[in-house]
């Protein structure tokens, strides 16, 4: 008779529970007829359908209501249930990055890239539809952009809030969080024309995510030795010619320039006003208050709104009146709005401080 290790997770981490033998690393249940044949036979055919749509419902949750440590556990539950699923497969990785400290952000980007490859070829073989491949990649490229331009800014802010008798110290360590956070864009670039080449509808996306990693070198190599410089200069090179691809007509930025498309500040609540409708509404002046009351006060806070102000006005112009942007948005919003209200944020006007 065979030792009973669990089908799922391959866990011989087996513990008799209420009559059921569950598996303590995935939480398989097995009744003991289940059980007594998985040791004889070595295998049983168990229906989770009911187990993962309970979990797809606690993970989305999650992450509407913007959970990082929880989200990242349910969704790694999902995965290993379900690994054909690309939003397990992304969102594991994705929440675990959002959740890292000051020490953790260059390993954070870097898993980040490492997935999107793999994600984007699970939506391209186990999606059957042509628009919701399409849907689930601009959501990916969005999440990415969005976690890229955190890490980076994050980076850059926590360097220069640094003493700066002492700062030159941790110049290394700066470039490399931020180098890490921008090749999130150039990996997602690169993934969607290798695994979408043949989708003209993604080829802006791609060339999005090349034009705002050039950006970000371009900022970031002003800080460079010679050589950094140069080495600078020929990634940048590089992805102009494969934007050039798509877009005959595009330059690059001056060499040495500061940020363009992905380092402007300054505007409004531009997704929020794009999910309501209105600049100008209950909705919208409640997230405004707790953006300069309460955001502001704390770095990562502060970094989270220059972020913002970075990438939404991107991706409402790539996005904001599509049906998935809405409805990607639109449950997160309402959410967060109810909470800050019973919170004691009012919706009343508001005047907005200058960002």
């Amino acid at each position: 008779m065979k030792a009973l290790v669990c089908e799922l997770c391959s866990s011989n981490d087996i513990v008799k529970q209420d009559g059921f033998y569950v598996c303590q690393h995935c939480g398989t249940k097995y009744s003991p007829e289940e059980a007594k044949k998985l040791m004889v036979e070595g295998v049983v055919k168990i229906d989770t359908s009911d187990e993962l749509a309970n979990l797809y419902q606690i993970a989305r949750r999650a992450k509407e209501d913007l959970n990082a440590e929880s989200a990242a556990k349910y969704y790694d539950m999902i995965q290993v249930k379900d690994p054909t699923s690309w939003e397990a497969a992304f969102y594991s990785v994705y929440f675990k990055a959002m959740n890292c400290t000051i020490a953790e952000m260059e390993s954070a980007a870097i898993s980040v890239s490492n997935c999107i490859d793999s994600v984007l070829e699970l939506i391209k073989d186990h999606i059957e539809e042509k628009a919701e491949q399409i849907e689930a990649v601009n959501t990916v490229a969005a999440e990415c952009i969005g976690i890229s331009s955190f890490l980076y800014k994050g980076a850059k802010k926590h360097y220069n809030e640094i003493d700066i008798s002492i700062r030159h110290k941790f110049a290394s360590e700066m470039n490399s969080r931020c180098l890490a956070a921008k090749d999130i864009l150039c990996t997602l670039g690169n993934s969607i024309d290798a695994v979408f080449n043949d989708y003209p509808e993604l080829h802006a996306t791609a060339v999005e995510a090349w034009k705002q990693s050039i950006d970000r070198l371009n900022y970031l190599a002003t800080d460079y030795t010679a050589e950094g410089k140069a080495a600078a200069n020929k990634l940048m090179t590089m992805y102009a010619s494969k934007i050039q691809n798509y877009e005959p007509s595009y330059s690059p930025p001056l060499y040495g320039d500061k940020e363009t498309s992905s380092g402007s500040s300054g505007g409004g609540c531009y997704v929020a006003t794009a999910v309501y409708g209105s600049y100008d509404c209950p909705q919208v002046w409640t997230l405004r208050r707790y953006r300069d009351d309460t955001l502001a006060e704390t770095w990562y806070g502060r970094a989270f709104i220059h972020t913002y102000y970075a990438i939404s006005p991107t991706l409402v112009k790539w996005f904001g009146k599509t049906a998935w942007f809405q409805n990607l948005w639109r449950g997160k919003l309402d959410r967060w709005v109810r909470e800050l209200n019973d919170r004691g944020v009012e919706d009343t006007p508001y005047q907005d401080r200058n960002w």
